[in-house]
Formats: structure tokens, C-alpha cells, sequence
């Protein structure tokens, strides 16, 4: 049965603040579900603009090229390492619409990292061999020794 009367309106004031509302509520809902997205597009844009600020050329006020920058597919460079988590990030993103264990494969990028801060600093520099600074002395020492007696004899 239909209510008797008038309908009720809703006032401007009321149709304002529910839209406030409702927008925000759709707001957290998009910011939620894209929170893996910006976290990929983050990656990719610090990882961009360190590789472009790499191959940032420099020219003369002619135009003629001074420097070309430096060779973003150069082996063991540090643009490598970029190019190979931009491509580790879309992988797992794509991968990640079939299963958002396929995030965990993320891990792999610390994991690299800090291998090869072990094997290019950390390794080595435990490793060091100390004990060739003290042969070198004993050698000055002795040096010093065969000069003063040969001194002595003149």
C-alpha cells in the first residue's frame, strides 16, 4: 500500500552532504583496490627517472653533443639493475590477476640486492687479507736496519 500524503523531499543541504558521503566512501573503495597498482607505478616511476637521469645527454649552447650520457645497456651497470625490476614489477603484476601469492615473487628484488651487496662490498671486505700489511712493515723495518749498519761502516 502506498504511504497516505505527501512524499518527503530531501533538502539541498541533506542531498549535498549524502553525495559528500557516498563519494567518499567510492573514494576509499578505488584508493583500496589500486593499492597494488600505485605501489607498481611507484617502482616504475623511480626506476624511470633514475634511468633517464642516467641517459641525460649534454650539449654545447651550439647544439653540437658534449656527452651522451651514460650506456644504459651496459653489462653489470647499474641501469641493468633497474631495467631488471621495472621487468620483475609488470611480470608479477600481470601474473598477480591469477593469484596475489604471485606477489611474494616481489622478494626476489631485496633477495638480488642483497646478494650483490654481499658479493660486491660486504664479501670482500670481510675477506680481506690483513695480515699483507705486516709483512710490508717488517720489510720497511728491515730496510731501515741494513741502511744504519751501512752507515755505521762508513
Amino acid at each position: 500500500m502506498a504511504p497516505k500524503g505527501k512524499v518527503a523531499t530531501k533538502g539541498k543541504k541533506q542531498i549535498h552532504e549524502e553525495n559528500k558521503e557516498t563519494l567518499s566512501f567510492y573514494l576509499r573503495i578505488i584508493l583500496g583496490a589500486s593499492a597494488s597498482l600505485m605501489f607498481s607505478a611507484v617502482i616504475y616511476l623511480l626506476a624511470y627517472r633514475s634511468m633517464r637521469g642516467m641517459a641525460q645527454a649534454t650539449f654545447t649552447e651550439d647544439g653540437s653533443l658534449v656527452d651522451g650520457g651514460i650506456d644504459l645497456n651496459m653489462e653489470q651497470g647499474m641501469a641493468e639493475h633497474l631495467k631488471d625490476v621495472v621487468l620483475l614489477t609488470a611480470i608479477v603484476q600481470v601474473l598477480s590477476c591469477f593469484s596475489l601469492y604471485i606477489w611474494s615473487f616481489w622478494l626476489l628484488a631485496p633477495g638480488r640486492a642483497a646478494y650483490l651487496l654481499w658479493i660486491n662490498v660486504l664479501g670482500p671486505w670481510f675477506s680481506a687479507d690483513s695480515s699483507s700489511a705486516a709483512p710490508q712493515e717488517q720489510n720497511e723495518k728491515r730496510q731501515r736496519r741494513q741502511e744504519r749498519r751501512q752507515m755505521k761502516r762508513f
